[in-house]
């Protein structure tokens, strides 16, 4: 038996403001880490917030999407993977590294400084605090091609974390069979899968991946409500949220959940509480459901289906020759 446990933050980040947003994430990683938990997971894109604008400023030359747009990127990090004066994440390795906990942080990743463009990506932190994978969402969905740019396949990685072999996807991520797939052949036993919000559908998409998986998957869901969006950009957050987003009160109602190998639930989706869900697991437990289902193993057909995944990370695709 192989325990360890796991804290979900479901607690609203500080939109579109990158230094409380980090104050926040260190209060709470210390809070999860004093309860026990080796792991600590953050919903999609909590640095700093889900940009939900976009599927009501999706017009043309929209001019109030383009004031949100240069805010986004202002207050999104940089990221230093060598722990240099230009990474933003500073204060949240170094509670990582205090506490020993690894963490996974959903953030709207701006690659340089001065870059116009972003990505939503999936940060893992060992604990001691240095860089373990790094996935950018291969294909932003809808109107989020507004706002991110598409990743590659770089993250697509199961990394070794004292909590367990460790995987993640970002929201409709898990609606990709081969993305799936590439993750389940690394041999998970603890998937964390980042959302902005949980209707059925990504319950299912959970539920899902941890029956095809055998392996626990950790589904962390934002908490927001209309509080805590800025007064400026409360109509254009509701509006995007859609038309029964309420004037006052809930907008993004967690849902975060844990769904064990055989797909059952361990932690039923938690809804309407701002709150961090700690619970331990047997993360080898997935070993015995492996007996009538390896999809990536005994139940593999390699001599009928092939699977190539390109890793290279890519670039600008601009080449400089002095």
């Amino acid at each position: 038996m192989t325990r360890t446990t796991v804290t979900i933050v479901q607690q609203p980040p500080a939109l579109l403001d990158l230094a409380e947003s980090l104050r926040r994430a260190v209060v709470h990683i210390g809070d999860a880490a004093r309860s026990g938990a080796s792991l600590v997971v953050f919903p999609e894109t909590w640095l700093t917030c889900y940009p939900a604008w976009v599927f009501g400023l999706a017009g043309w030359r929209d001019a109030e999407a383009r004031h949100w747009h240069a805010r986004l990127l202002e207050q999104s990090p940089v990221l230093d993977h060598e722990g240099g004066d230009e990474d933003d994440l500073a204060p949240v390795r170094a509670a990582a590294r205090e506490h020993g906990v690894t963490v996974v942080l959903g953030l709207n990743e701006r690659p340089t400084r001065t870059s116009g463009s972003l990505y939503n990506s999936l940060l893992v932190l060992g604990p001691d605090g240095r860089t373990l994978n790094l996935h950018r969402k291969v294909s932003p969905t809808h109107t989020e091609r507004i706002v991110w740019g598409a990743g590659d396949g770089a993250g697509l990685r199961v990394v070794d974390t004292p909590a367990g072999r460790l995987g993640g996807l970002i929201c409709w991520e898990h609606f990709n069979p081969l993305a799936r797939h590439a993750l389940h052949a690394q041999d998970e036993e603890l998937h964390v899968a980042l959302w902005p919000d949980m209707p059925e559908s990504h319950t299912i998409a959970a539920r899902s991946y941890a029956l095809e998986g055998r392996c626990h998957v950790v589904s962390a869901g934002q908490f927001l409500t209309t509080d805590d969006l800025p007064a400026d950009l409360r109509d254009a957050f509701r509006a995007g949220v859609g038309p029964d987003a309420p004037e006052q009160g809930v907008l993004f109602d967690g849902g975060s959940s844990i769904a064990g190998p055989d797909g059952t639930w361990i932690v039923p989706p938690v809804h309407g509480e701002a709150l961090l869900i700690t619970t331990t697991l047997d993360t080898g437990s997935r070993y015995g459901e492996a007996l009538d289902l390896d999809v990536a193993g005994h139940y593999a057909r390699p001599d009928i289906f092939r699977l190539s995944v390109d890793r290279r990370r890519r670039g600008t695709g601009v080449d400089f020759t002095e």
